[in-house]
């Protein structure tokens, strides 16, 4: 076995990105979470943000380093932060043995962000530090929604725009990208978007890739193809 197939057989990523675009992504990450710490720290104190920054840490990671797949859209982190923590604070207030309320916490956000359209995978620890939190979260009941949960959903959203906003070839919201616009234009292109609705629908799982990103893809390899 070469060592290609050794990475390959671990799932190691075969993309490169540039040294620039891994120092936006650190940025956003730092200010994002900096921010977040101290709204969180004056909510709750020093000992609650423990159980609260870790979800929004992961939210850190997809909206700054994948700003483009549909895990990171403001639907996405809106509504998987905010029906995961409504979830979360429901299991421990209907559920006497915290041991299942946790595990149907998260086992129930999964399937409320399913139907919802709003995978994004970090609402699974809001929902589970609803349950296993500190005395404090408990006490906020059905206000650890609101806080610190929406505030800081709202506030990572927010910095997310206006630093992808600051670069060109990001484009946040996923709907903003220019390359969805164009695709009638590529001539390596000839795929719509309706093609693209129905081959997504027989694919019976979550594909992490926005449209615009998968007809870039298409685009860029079918050009290459056609250049040897």
């Amino acid at each position: 076995m070469t060592k290609i197939d050794i990475i390959r057989l671990l799932g190691a990523s075969q993309q490169t990105t540039s040294h620039k675009e891994k120092f936006i992504s650190f940025l956003g990450g730092f200010l994002s979470i900096y921010i977040i710490y101290l709204i969180t720290r004056q909510l709750l104190g020093v000992a609650d943000a423990v159980y609260i920054i870790p979800s929004m840490g992961a939210t850190a990671v997809l909206l700054f380093a994948a700003p483009n797949v549909p895990f990171s859209q403001p639907w996405n982190v809106f509504g998987g932060h905010i029906i995961s923590a409504f979830i979360g604070v429901a299991c421990y207030q209907l559920m006497p043995d915290i041991h299942v309320a946790a595990a149907a916490s998260v086992g129930l956000a999964i399937w409320a962000q399913y139907y919802a359209r709003c995978i994004h995978p970090p609402g699974g620890a809001t929902a589970l530090a609803a349950v296993i939190g500190s005395s404090q979260i408990h006490d906020l009941s059905y206000l650890y929604i609101i806080t610190p949960v929406l505030i800081n959903t709202i506030v990572m959203i927010i910095i997310a725009i206006a630093i992808n906003a600051l670069f060109s070839w990001r484009s946040y919201p996923a709907a903003l990208s220019k390359s969805a616009a164009a695709q009638d234009d590529d001539p390596y292109s000839p795929i719509n978007h309706e093609d693209f609705v129905y081959a997504l629908s027989q694919i019976d799982s979550i594909v992490d890739i926005s449209e615009a990103d998968l007809v870039k893809i298409y685009s860029l390899a079918t050009m290459h193809s056609n250049t040897k």
